[in-house]
């Protein structure tokens, strides 16, 4: 039978992952007294109190998606071996910042693997015990990350714990891999199943571990006798406690609460979720674990019948990876990733929008909220989905009180908003949408609940960037009026002077009192820029080398800074230090730049990146050649190489062009190479150092 019956599961999987997670992020590392103390039971988001955001760049988020791309990168193989799931940590990684807990060698499990893997290390030796020792490979970060591969194999739970197994022995093994393989288990089979106490019957096939399969039973049976979660809890800390079991985190304490939270909050979503938040330990591991498991299997339904957990979220959520320009995303984005996943390892062809705001799953909202910038006087506003009084998708903005003067205004991530940035993780990332691009919006009234006054209502795009000082600013474009009928309008996003933009929205207007519900059906743009660029020296302080306009790029070279001459500063000690922009939707471009080379092995431009060990570069080497050259994972393929004459500190305008499998690169107006290549067809551009530093005058996209 066809994936597509399970892609509403799979939204309220991907949903109760990032649910659980924000839910469970602020308390963690508290102690159980401390949290009890506080608040008793988390029941609710608790971030204001705590004085953190909701939205946060977290490893239980960016590993989960992050790492699932293996899946897609190597053509959704069924047989996918552990070395593709290592190199994809190495492609989307940044050392030092993304993702993993950067703890040290020997201290932090996923820190270590991550660095026997860049020393030439493959998986699985790179997570094994016999690399490693068994403390680091038992503790929790093998089940943390596989969620979205669970979902892609919905009631294939061989095929789940296969690719799970090879996944998690990245970084892990022994009992750790086990868990995570129990876990994928239970999450692939409650696609069809919904009794938890059968799951766990058939997944106990998949345990082979003594200590694990009693863990399991006890807890099973301690959860039989009593329902009191905090008596539950009693009981298991003297025998599966942090005090108990080696290492930071180790995974039996946590797998235990994740299996007790599943049991006692039966199918109450909320109840399930707040136990696995409430207990200590590993809470937003364990309530990201617990709200992908009972979001699959309560779906949709189950997780509205508690609390309102998807407004504040609003379906947003950051995928922190050297793909900067995937790193903004929402769960309506990443269920049609893991949808497609889906139908291709089951030989299934599946049709999903390639537009970028669709609102196709109901009560989605793809990050849109009421804006909170000051546009003036705001109406009342409330937002839903479409799909929840008809049979259309859209984003439904129900206004009242929209008068002259008065107006309602919405608006969605296009970036990071940094009033509102964690600083737990570190977050990279790149704008998604850019100046001289065009958005195409499909809008109108809903006119069977439009009341009041027949003036015009219109709706106006504006995006909300930071300009050279790192104050907010807004462009608007023009107002398009608005009746009953849907309207494709398009609207060229103006020059924000290389300034990155935050957010995309909407401005609902009228000169006579409004009551009534604008409907948003989609939105979307394609291609490169036509025209963006950062030009010239752009520092406005020698105290800030790292504002904000620098912030769009995502960086593994080690320094990237505003430079006191020119724009940009780049410098890498070891080989290949990528600094780039954009997202995997530029296919045909040209990007440029002049170029002074200081002390460095080779330095140039990089287009159509995919991550940061998948692109294409084009480079100056050893001050006697050019080269263009495709990386994918640990192989370089030199496409093309030409003796080049050059100099340090003279300026050189390199550009390079990718227009369908042609790739160009120039040097001063002269092309001195031209070759075809069809690896990648799109990605986002920047450049490469190795062992040394350029700067750079402009980086310009046309």
């Amino acid at each position: 039978m066809s994936v597509l019956k399970y892609r509403e599961q799979i939204y309220a999987g991907v949903l109760g992952k990032i649910i659980g997670v924000y839910l469970g992020r602020p308390v963690e590392g508290w102690s159980y007294d401390k949290i009890r103390e506080t608040f008793d039971e988390v029941k609710y988001y608790v971030h204001e109190k705590v004085g953190v955001p909701l939205i946060v760049a977290d490893d239980d988020i960016s590993g989960t998606f992050a790492f699932f791309r293996a899946l897609e990168d190597n053509g959704y193989d069924r047989e996918l071996p552990a070395k593709a799931f290592g190199d994809t940590w190495l492609n989307y990684i940044i050392e030092n910042r993304t993702i993993l807990w950067w703890g040290g060698l020997g201290r932090s499990t996923e820190h270590t693997a991550y660095l026997n893997l860049k020393n030439g290390m493959e998986a699985p030796e790179s997570g094994a015990i016999g690399t490693n020792g068994t403390t680091l490979a038992e503790q929790i970060g093998a089940q943390i990350f596989i969620d979205a591969i669970a979902m892609a194999c919905p009631d294939d739970p061989d095929l789940a714990v296969s690719l799970v197994r090879k996944a998690a022995s990245v970084s892990h093994d022994g009992i750790a891999v086990e868990a995570a393989c129990h876990l994928a288990a239970l999450e692939a089979m409650a696609f069809t199943e919904k009794d938890v106490n059968v799951l766990l019957d058939r997944a106990g096939a998949y345990v082979q571990n003594q200590v694990l399969k009693d863990m399991i039973g006890d807890v099973r049976d301690i959860c039989g006798r009593e329902s009191d979660w905090r008596k539950v809890r009693e009981y298991l800390d003297p025998k599966y406690g942090y005090e108990v079991f080696p290492g930071c985190c180790h995974m039996i304490p946590n797998h235990a609460m994740v299996i007790a939270a599943i049991l006692l909050g039966g199918d109450d979503f909320q109840k399930s979720i707040s136990i696995a938040s409430s207990a200590a330990w590993d809470t937003d591991c364990n309530a990201g674990n617990v709200g992908a498991f009972n979001g699959i299997r309560l779906g949709l339904d189950g997780i509205n019948a508690g609390a309102d957990f998807r407004t504040p979220v609003a379906d947003l959520m950051y995928v922190v990876t050297s793909d900067g320009g995937s790193v903004v995303s929402d769960a309506v984005i990443e269920s049609k990733k893991v949808l497609q996943a889906a139908a291709a390892l089951h030989g299934e062809s599946v049709s999903v929008s390639d537009k970028r705001y669709t609102f196709e799953y109901p009560g989605s909202l793809q990050g849109f909220a009421v804006c909170d910038y000051g546009h003036g006087n705001q109406a009342c506003i409330e937002l839903s989905n479409y799909n929840e009084i008809s049979e259309e998708n859209g984003l439904l903005i129900r206004c009242r009180h929209v008068a002259d003067g008065v107006t309602a205004d919405v608006s969605t991530q296009t970036f990071i908003d940094f009033s509102k940035l964690a600083q737990n993780f570190s977050t990279v990332a790149s704008p998604t949408l850019y100046s001289s691009q065009k958005v195409v919006t499909e809008a109108g009234l809903a006119g069977s609940t439009r009341t009041g006054s027949q003036e015009a209502v219109t709706l106006r795009p504006y995006i909300l960037y930071y300009d050279i000082e790192n104050q907010v600013r807004a462009m608007y474009g023009d107002a398009v009026l608005l009746d009953e009928t849907k309207k494709t309008f398009e609207w060229t996003v103006p020059d924000t002077k290389g300034m990155s933009i935050f957010k995309l929205g909407y401005e609902v207007a009228g000169r006579k009192r409004f009551d009534g519900d604008v409907v948003i059906y989609s939105i979307d743009w394609k291609g490169a820029p036509t025209d963006f660029a950062q030009r010239g020296m752009l520092m406005t302080s020698i105290w800030n080398t790292n504002p904000l306009w620098l912030a769009g790029f995502a960086s593994s070279a080690v320094q990237f800074a505003a430079d006191f001459k020119h724009t940009y500063c780049v410098s890498n000690v070891e080989a290949d230090g990528l600094v780039t922009i954009g997202s995997r939707e530029w296919e045909d471009y040209t990007v440029s730049s002049t170029v002074f080379y200081s002390l460095h092995e080779a330095g140039g431009l990089v287009v159509r990146s995919r991550g940061h060990k998948r692109y294409y570069g084009a480079a100056l080497m050893d001050y006697s050649r050019a080269v263009v050259y495709v990386q994918k994972d640990r192989e370089r393929v030199v496409l093309a190489e030409v003796p080049y004459s050059y100099q340090e500190d003279v300026g050189y305008t390199l550009t390079f062009a990718a227009h369908q499998e042609k790739l160009e690169f120039s040097v001063n107006g002269e092309k001195l190479i031209e070759v075809a290549d069809a690896t990648y067809s799109g990605g986002g551009a920047g450049f490469t150092i190795s062992k040394g530093t350029m700067t750079c005058d402009s980086f310009i996209v046309s």
